[in-house]
Parts: C-alpha cells; structure tokens; sequence
C-alpha cells in the first residue's frame, strides 16, 4: 500500500480508499517484533494476538464497545479483540460519566469495557487482570468493515460521531507513515511515548494505529506530569518518538526536566505556538513536527513549525477552498469533508491556515478572528493561560458578545483590559473578561465550548 520513493519520507504512493478491497491483516510485520514496550519487558505481535484472541473469545455481546481502558497496552487489545467480535469500538470525547452516559444513550447496543477500578458506568466490563492465551493465525479484516466510531471533541458544538473503516484506518497509517518516517533511521522500530488518550483520533492514529501497522513500539503508559514522560521515554528503546500536544509541551519545556536522546516530537489538537516549538527543538535537540487534522478527516498536513508557516499536504490529500471553508478530498476518505478552516493554498501541495470561519467576527463594520485575539492575550506578560471566545446569546444590540477567561496570578482583570486595549479595536474588547484559577481544558488540552460557558457563568475566582 505504501511504497517510499526515495530518502524523503512524505514521497510515496498511497493507494485511494475506494480502490481497496478484500480483506488485509491486523498488523504488519514479523511476528517476533515488538508492538508494545513496557518496564516488564516487550510485547511481540505474536504473544499480543494470542492475547486479542483470548480476550476475543470472553467479551459481552453486542453491537458496540466504548473503550474506556487507561492502560494504551489494554486498549490496543480491547480495540482489536473487539474488531475481531465483530464489534465497532467507541471513542468518546471524555470518559467523563455525563458524555459516557450520551454515548450509550446513543447506541443502546453498547457496553462498557475498561481497565480501572473506578465507579463503573452501567453495563460495564472489567478487563481480567490475567489474559489468556490462544494460538491461531494472524486475524484479518475486511476493509469496509467499520471498527471505530470517533466523536469531536465538543469545542465547536455537541460532539458528532465519526465512522472509520478498516481500510479507511490503513490508508490514513499509511499517510502517517509517510509523513514520520524521515525521523528515525532506515529499517529502525521507533518506540513511541505518546502523552494524549488514545480515544482521541490523534492517539487513535500515533499511539495505536502507527504501532499496529507502521512497524512501531509504542510505551503502555499515558504520562501526564514531566518527570512522568522523562521515566517512559528512558524505558523505551531508541530510537524514541515523543507524541504529545502543546499543553504537555509546554510544561516540558518550563519543567526544565532532562530528556534522553530523541528522533522527534509530534504535536497536534491545537494551535502550536512557534516560539515554544523553537525552544523545544533546541531544549532537547531534535525537530518538533506539528500534525494537522481533525476527527472528522484524520490527520491531513504536516509542518516543521519552528522554522516554517505553510503547512505540508501528506500523499493522497487535496484541498478546495470554499467561501465557508474547505473541502477535504483524500485517498483514505470515501468523500469530500467539509471542515471550518480558512485556507490559502500555496502551490499544489502547501497552504497557510488563516483561521476558522466560525472564528471570525465582524463587528460595526470590522473585522477580526477569535485565533488573533487569543493570540493577543497570550503575548501579555504575566498571562499563563487564556481564550477569547463568543457567547451564544446576543446582547441588547443583536451583536454576540465576546468574551475572555485568563489565567493571570499576578495582573488584575483592569489590567488585562488596559494591555489589550493598546493592541485591539474597542469592539472587539472582551466583556466580560473573567481571570479564573485554571481553564477547563480536556485530556488533550482543547476547551469544550460547554464547559467555557459554565465557568464563565462561575464569575471571578
């Protein structure tokens, strides 16, 4: 499926999803590589499928299963034992009880599986502590079998249900791989350390998908503190590959903690500030290389973002601008997705982000964008954190009030207004702006829309 062309990584072939047919094994590689490292020792393929087919043979019935499993290496398992059921595996925004509860409200032919001992959601299923074991050949699946459905992240909207198809799911790992594989040296296994959920689709795609089908490792743990992802990256074996997000990468860099030797950082699910990409890439001395994409399209773009704006289509992918955003096409997409980004193409195969349409304001005759004005509060010395954002209900005027939630210890909401006011049109001033103790980020660091309100809502900490 994917034939490298060449030392560059993203010049390949992929072949279209709708030319993909039969049936394709769950995994590649050799049955003795390892898929998962862990401080008890690598997993091989051969020991995890036997594994996926005992687990297989003991999972309730039914027509969906919501992984809710912490432990990746569980996950992974749970993930394939339930394809090889037959069964398509849920991927909630949150693991939050509420969103759980929508989601099996939803699909009634669900349950819940997972590996915690936590409260359990109804209809819940505990993962046995010792997994059995049963040989057998390597399991394979149908490509248009549907094996997962992915929920946007509700920071836009109520979160909406994706379906992905097996060969969807290997046509996108295959762009992936294209996009990565300039990292690590010729006929390496890169070993993953991955700080995102994999019910997110872009922990879906780095840290489950890339080790089953990309001749990947992947570390069992989901570190969250520094000290935490310096201890998992010294268990994994070189090369290593850090795949986290902006909020864990920044907390690395101000941690000041010692990383052993990398091949790269990937970083996606939010905008990823340049200077921060910069000092990471000389902090611990390898290329930071920012992945763009969403839920509904998989990952699409790639950047090197210290040192350059455009961003790169990976193979397969072409893009349509429209007057309310963009059309998708690509070879692992059935059709053509409409996402909310405003793009300006740069030749055939680059393109700059201007924003989201439904990011921008226009206001007694201005204009502006949510992305810039937040980009204004953040450079405010003394701001650790913040976002500017719109309300949903409009004020006595009929205009939709704009509003800011900041995480400033050390300035007074008066003088967060007064910075402001120096680099923003007073139409586009933040009222209410509110300085908080933290914002309500999610697992992967976005901010759902619900959760902004609520806090707003709570006034002034």
């Amino acid at each position: 499926m994917l034939r490298p062309q060449g030392n560059n990584g993203m010049s390949a072939v992929i072949q279209p999803w709708e030319q993909m047919s039969g049936t394709a094994p769950m995994a590649s590689g050799e049955p003795h590589r390892a898929i998962v490292c862990q401080p008890q020792g690598d997993i091989t393929l051969s020991t995890f499928f036997a594994q996926v087919r005992g687990l297989a043979a003991h999972l309730p019935s039914g027509r969906y299963a919501i992984n809710l499993c912490e432990d990746r290496y569980r996950f992974l398992l749970a993930f394939c034992a339930a394809a090889v059921r037959g069964q398509v595996t849920l991927l909630p925004p949150s693991r939050a009880p509420d969103v759980v509860d929508d989601v099996r409200a939803t699909y009634p032919e669900s349950y819940c599986l997972g590996d915690g001992a936590f409260a359990p959601p109804p209809q819940y299923w505990r993962l046995p502590e010792v997994l059995t074991e049963i040989d057998g050949d390597m399991p394979a699946l149908d490509d248009a079998t549907l094996v997962a459905i992915g929920f946007t992240s509700g920071s836009t909207g109520a979160p909406k249900p994706n379906p992905k198809t097996w060969g969807s799911f290997r046509t996108s790992t295959a762009q992936n791989l294209a996009a990565l594989r300039d990292l690590w040296p010729a006929h390496a296994t890169p070993h993953l350390v991955a700080t995102v959920p994999p019910q997110h689709m872009y922990g879906m795609e780095m840290s489950v998908l890339l080790p089953l089908l990309g001749n990947a490792a992947v570390h069992a743990s989901r570190p969250f503190f520094p000290e935490d992802v310096a201890r998992a990256l010294r268990e994994a074996a070189a090369p290593r590959l850090l795949v986290t997000t902006p909020v864990h990468l920044r907390a690395l860099v101000e941690s000041g903690v010692g990383l052993p030797p990398l091949v790269g950082i990937v970083s996606a699910t939010a905008p990823l500030p340049q200077a921060l990409a910069a000092a990471a890439e000389q902090q611990f001395g390898c290329e930071v290389r920012e992945l763009f994409g969403s839920t509904e399209t998989c990952v699409i773009a790639r950047r090197r973002t210290a040192q350059e704006h455009a961003w790169t289509l990976l193979p397969g992918v072409r893009l349509a601008p429209q007057p309310d955003g963009t059309l998708v096409h690509a070879a692992h997409l059935e059709a053509a997705v409409a996402l909310a980004d405003v793009i300006e193409l740069e030749g055939h195969d680059r393109f700059h982000l201007r924003g989201r349409n439904t990011d921008l304001l226009e206001i007694a005759g201005k204009r502006a964008s949510l992305g810039d004005l937040t980009r204004k509060l953040l450079a405010i010395p003394g701001v650790e954190d913040g976002v500017v954002f719109q309300l949903d209900e409009a004020g006595a005027a009929g205009v939709r009030r704009i509003a800011a939630l900041v995480v400033a210890p050390t300035l007074s909401e008066a003088e967060i207004v007064a910075q402001l006011r120096a680099g923003i049109d007073p139409v586009f001033l933040p009222r209410p702006l509110r300085r908080v103790d933290a914002l309500p980020r999610n697992e992967t660091g976005k901010l759902p829309r619900e959760a902004l309100q609520a806090l707003l809502r709570g006034g002034v900490q």
